[in-house]
């Protein structure tokens, strides 16, 4: 989350490099002028209630606006099926849940500023990595909120998996609400060693053409900045810091070239790449890929219960490790309805919440929340809740967790991806 990502993840297919530098030239001057002329940074002004009690008093009665990713059915079923019930019965407050991701929401609050709107029809949204980074740019996100939120002091702050979203200091500005780790999937019965690491990867391919992808989105693009960190070389801590475009042009060229060799031996001979993870999925539980992959790591668990994949399949992290990250949810600096909106974030980071959500057969998202500061009583929960079958332990996972590079990298693999990749035939 994410993913997000196909999830929270989760998350999206953005590309930043689209947008600017024209457009977004525009829009910073555009914003400068309606920053002189409100006196201010409207991301910075007040809620307009004062206190917890107020906000919660305030909140009640209103319809709140969440745009999300809706890509996974068990997601899907956890916010319209038992969180939304749930903040109708406590706070009277009514959840639509809306489609939209990364790319949608930036356009649709990018818009909004360029039109001068004070009032926008987005109150809280799903977001991350270079979906913040996008939004902070042009001030669209309310904030620093997160310190108001009374449950906000449970989460696990220092944590640099959720203290930085892509190398970027969340300053309240984004509220973290689930931590995952890819982890690739496969067929225990079908494949009962599966490739540990790249070179192991491409004599497997060789060996079993037409059986391996890439998808082109943000699953795929994570995964290929864990291969960016094992053709490196240099460890887990090497794309640490801002972008680095001579890093990323070095290991980028050792990137391409192994896709490049290998790739008529992926499915399709290469010539082409899903689009959705979804694909993937779907492919891999038909047997007609061997492997698929996941930004939750869970996701093995609840796919084998949901009847999707076989029960033999399992999920693993390749030697070199492979990537962790946050996913977190912003409120738009003209959101309608302030209160809701930081009533349903403090909600959905209380221990009932999150403990729901981690159950693999709910969702399986990992929980932001410093357990140890919890009661027995929810520790023990918690501990219950984290038991796997299919997928590794989280403390196996956080072994060979790879922190999140800064969003330039994935800015520019997707741009590159479909340039040097999907355009190379």
């Amino acid at each position: 989350m994410l993913l997000l990502h196909d999830s929270s993840n989760l998350r999206s297919d953005i590309r930043f490099n689209q947008i600017l530098p024209n457009q977004m030239k525009k829009l910073l001057a555009i914003f400068t002028l309606f920053l002189i002329s409100c006196g201010g940074n409207p991301s910075s002004g007040p809620v307009v209630a004062s206190s917890w009690d107020e906000i919660v008093k305030k909140a009640q009665g209103t319809t709140l606006n969440m745009m999300m990713w809706q890509g996974d059915p068990l997601i899907n079923k956890y916010m319209a099926k038992w969180v939304a019930p749930e903040l109708k019965k406590r706070y009277n407050i009514e959840l639509r849940l809306l489609p939209g991701q990364g790319s949608e929401i930036v356009k649709i609050l990018m818009t909004g500023i360029e039109q001068g709107e004070k009032t926008g029809s987005i109150d809280v949204c799903w977001i991350n990595g270079e979906t913040f980074y996008q939004l902070r740019q042009i001030n669209a996100l309310y904030g620093p909120f997160v310190d108001m939120l009374p449950n906000a002091k449970t989460i696990d702050g220092e944590d640099p998996f959720i203290k930085y979203d892509f190398q970027q200091l969340t300053e309240g500005f984004e509220c973290p609400w689930g931590n995952v780790q890819m982890c690739i999937i496969y067929d225990s019965v079908r494949t009962p060693s599966p490739p540990r690491n790249l070179a192991q990867l491409s004599e497997y391919v060789k060996a079993h053409p037409g059986k391996f992808t890439i998808p082109a989105e943000f699953a795929g693009m994570t995964l290929l900045k864990s291969w960016m960190t094992e053709l490196a070389g240099m460890g887990s801590g090497y794309f640490d810091g801002t972008f680095d475009s001579l890093k990323y042009a070095a290991t980028s060229e050792k990137l391409w070239h192994y896709i490049n060799e290998n790739r008529k031996y992926y499915w399709r001979n290469g010539e082409t790449f899903p689009e959705k993870l979804s694909a993937v999925h779907q492919m891999f539980a038909n047997s007609e890929l061997d492997f698929t992959l996941s930004n939750n790591d869970a996701e093995v668990d609840n796919k084998i219960a949901q009847g999707v994949f076989p029960g033999t399949a399992k999920a693993y992290v390749p030697d070199a490790g492979s990537i962790r990250n946050s996913h977190y949810l912003g409120i738009p600096s003209n959101s309608p309805n302030k209160n809701a909106a930081l009533v349903l974030i403090n909600f959905l980071i209380s221990p009932e919440a999150q403990l729901q959500k981690m159950k693999p057969e709910v969702w399986g998202d990992g929980t932001v929340l410093d357990v140890k500061k919890l009661d027995a009583h929810w520790q023990q929960e918690f501990s219950k809740a984290s038991v796997r079958k299919s997928a590794p332990s989280r403390q196996t996972l956080s072994q060979k967790a790879i922190k999140e590079p800064a969003p330039g990298y994935m800015i520019r693999l997707y741009s590159d991806f479909r340039n040097k990749i999907i355009g190379k035939q």
